[in-house]
């Protein structure tokens, strides 16, 4: 019996419904369902799902965006035409499994044992022979040896066939058969499909979907508190499945998951509550987690019943049919205390309060901004292969200083390097948000790193797009370990009389006192290149940069010739370097501090807050928020599900394995043995024997020998 490939015909009706039935219950509509559910699953693994919107636009542009969007590709598992195609190929491989079962089921009963005697001899194993024995009693003999084995057998006794047309003489049929497995094989595997996909409808969206469909449940899109939203958002304790997340901090409980639709959120009461008592957290040397695991407390909303559990990554807990799986984990709420670094010469420091996930309004003298307290990070770890290329150690006496800027507002960490992997301690992440909504992100590391070169760093991020690297300004930490230094040295420039002060103590150590005129001479460069290096004049009108190095190469590119601009380079950078150190001590004497020695330690530090200073200009806010403490409060992220079509999944699994094993491992084979009297021997038998398997291998080729020499005890040498 072979497995047609046409569906259902239907003798009576219109032809266009006879047509759909005979296409919707043959298996070539079956296979090009499951062909296009392949290719939709491969779409969903290539493509991230549940993204954001504006993560596919970044990714892709906006009109592949809008098209994912539109086509339900970046919600392909629970968009209404998957669901649909399953659907389909529910009913499909069903009516082809109730349409071709009846068949095998009939199959694997009949024996053939009614082929005629002549047909043997068309069969490409056979053989014959005379056996010394009645034909009778070698049918029941063989019958017998055959049953012992294994194989189905039946007896046929026929008459004398000379009367009815002269067919044959009388005889004995032995029919017998083995490997009907094979053909429940094809009812198993296709059984599978049908329950695998039926599972997959009842775990996936479309229960939910009938809910809003018609239970008069709708999606959620506002904002606000949790217990705020009304019963027409929330799903009741009783739903046979759903899929959600649950975040739930340290101390705190919740039980109310989150399931994310498309075009919103649904509210999933659960008939319990989880508290968390401690969350537990592990990291490779990389920095990436090793281990999470939270330690729970399930409480019974009905009984009020309390059960410890603990959940782990790969270690779910289970209470009431809903399995509670450690999903990921986040920020709880940590509180945290910022300090305001001035970045701009009217900037003000000041101290602010306040909690992660939470924000505030600042102000940037008339312009307000929102500042959102993004994460808190108390691990860093990032790659130092290559320390020296962390510096900011610019040869100071070059005049093209556009590859030096990029360079030092690079990222971090240069990957092309060997890896040297280090904590560099906690970091506040924020986002700065101008009242037109545009929003810049932050990421400030709390303590100073020694990049390398012996001067500690700290190390203030900044990127305008997601998708981006963070670029980082290194403000050296000064003797006592903080940004005081560099701030103070900062306000000095800015002034004018402590620039004065600086310039005149240079003056008076690098000159004369009895040639005034140089002095004149030194003093007015010397003014001129600091009040170009602070910002208080432009090199000139159409200048882009507004203090820094970059106005001192401005300034180089449109007053100096070229051929004399290396020369000239080297003696301002020189003056502009002893100002500097002067103006640095100007700054210490004003906070009662000693003044800096002129050694290698003083210029390294110095060399860094100036490159800082330069680079400072670039800076997009007017303060860097600096954390000077906190107190971490970490939340656990559980996946919290009830999936009935689990164990439906399971079971199809069994049914594939079991049906493609059986077609692919077990040979249905039969065998005939005619056996009539033989016209010179009375007493003997005629056997003519047949074989046939459905796949002819080595191992058919054994088995035939092997039943010519039990059944018919007739070696390979004998066979005719």
């Amino acid at each position: 019996m072979s497995v047609s490939t046409h569906g259902l015909r239907v003798r009576r009706g219109p032809h266009v419904v006879r047509a759909a039935v005979e296409l919707m219950s043959s298996m070539r509509f079956a296979i090009a369902l499951l062909t296009i559910i392949c290719v939709a699953s491969i779409i969903g693994t290539v493509l991230k799902q549940h993204e954001p919107f504006g993560n596919y636009v970044n990714e892709f542009g906006p009109f592949w965006a809008e098209l994912f969007h539109t086509a339900r590709l970046d919600t392909i598992y629970s968009a209404w035409w998957f669901l649909l195609i399953l659907l389909f190929l529910v009913i499909s491989t069903s009516l082809c499994i109730a349409r071709n079962t009846p068949h095998i089921l009939k199959d694997l009963r009949n024996t053939k044992e009614g082929i005629r005697a002549q047909s043997l001899k068309a069969f490409g194993q056979r053989a014959e022979t005379v056996l010394a024995e009645a034909p009778e009693a070698a049918a029941r003999r063989i019958g017998q040896l055959l049953a012992s084995g294994g194989w189905k057998v039946k007896l046929q006794q026929r008459g004398d066939e000379t009367g009815n047309g002269g067919k044959g003489a009388a005889g004995w049929m032995v029919a017998a058969r083995a490997g009907g497995a094979h053909k429940l094989g094809y009812i198993a595997a296709h059984g599978a499909i049908v329950l695998v996909c039926i599972g997959g409808l009842l775990d996936g969206d479309l229960v939910v979907r009938a809910q809003t469909w018609f239970n008069g449940k709708s999606v959620y899109t506002g904002g606000g508190l949790i217990s705020d939203v009304a019963p027409e958002h929330r799903l009741s304790p009783g739903n046979p499945t759903f899929r959600g997340n649950i975040l739930v901090p340290e101390g705190g409980q919740s039980s109310v998951a989150i399931l994310n639709q498309a075009d919103g959120v649904l509210l999933q009461d659960l008939p319990f509550s989880i508290e968390l008592k401690k969350f537990i957290v592990d990291y490779y040397s990389t920095g990436m987690p090793r281990l999470f695991a939270s330690e729970v407390v399930l409480h019974d909303r009905v009984t009020g019943e309390a059960f410890p559990e603990r959940i782990e990554v790969n270690h779910p807990a289970s209470y009431k049919g809903v399995e509670i799986y450690q999903s990921s984990f986040d920020d709880g709420g940590s509180s945290v205390k910022l300090k305001a670094v001035p970045m701009a010469a009217a900037a003000k420091p000041f101290e602010i309060d306040g909690t992660i996930g939470a924000s505030t309004e600042i102000t940037n003298g008339t312009d307000h901004l929102t500042l959102e307290l993004v994460s808190l990070r108390v691990i860093n770890v990032e790659n130092f292969g290559d320390a020296g290329a962390m510096t900011s150690g610019t040869d100071t006496r070059k005049v093209d200083f556009r590859h030096e800027l990029e360079s030092r507002l690079g990222a971090a960490n240069k990957p092309n390097q060997p890896k040297v992997l280090r904590n560099i301690g906690p970091s506040i992440g924020y986002k700065l948000r101008d009242a037109s909504g545009q929003a810049r992100e932050y990421q400030n590391y709390m303590v100073p790193v020694d990049t390398g070169d012996g001067q500690p760093v700290f190390l203030l991020g900044v990127r305008d797009n997601p998708e981006d690297a963070f670029r980082y300004l290194r403000v050296p930490a000064d003797d006592q370990g903080s940004m005081e230094g560099f701030v103070r040295m900062r306000a000095a420039l800015a002034d004018p009389a402590v620039r004065a002060k600086a310039i005149a103590r240079y003056v008076a150590r690098a000159t004369d006192p009895k040639r005034p005129e140089l002095a004149q001479q030194l003093g007015g460069s010397a003014a001129r290149a600091l009040a170009l290096f602070a910002g208080a004049e432009r090199a000139k009108e159409d200048a882009v940069s507004t203090g820094g190095w970059q106005a001192i190469a401005e300034f180089m590119e449109a007053n100096v010739p070229v051929a004399e601009r290396e020369r000239a380079a080297s003696v301002l950078v020189r003056i502009l370097n002893d100002v500097l150190f002067e103006l640095l001590n100007v700054s210490r004497e004003q906070a009662g501090l000693a003044d800096l020695p002129a050694d290698d330690h003083s210029q390294t530090w110095l060399t860094q807050a100036v490159l800082a200073i330069s680079d400072a200009h670039f800076y997009p806010a007017p303060v860097a928020m600096m954390m000077t403490d906190f107190k971490q409060v970490q939340a656990s992220v559980f996946q919290v599900a009830r999936a009935p079509g689990k164990k439906i999944v399971y079971l199809g699994c069994l049914f594939l394995i079991v049906g493609i094993f059986a077609m692919l491992y077990v040979r249905e084979r039969r065998v005939w043995v005619w056996l009539a009297q033989d016209d010179a021997h009375p007493d003997s038998a005629a056997a003519s024997m047949a074989f046939s398997v459905n796949r002819k291998n080595m191992d058919s080729d054994r088995e035939f020998e092997h039943l010519k020499d039990r059944l018919l005890a007739l070696r390979k040498d004998n066979a005719s």
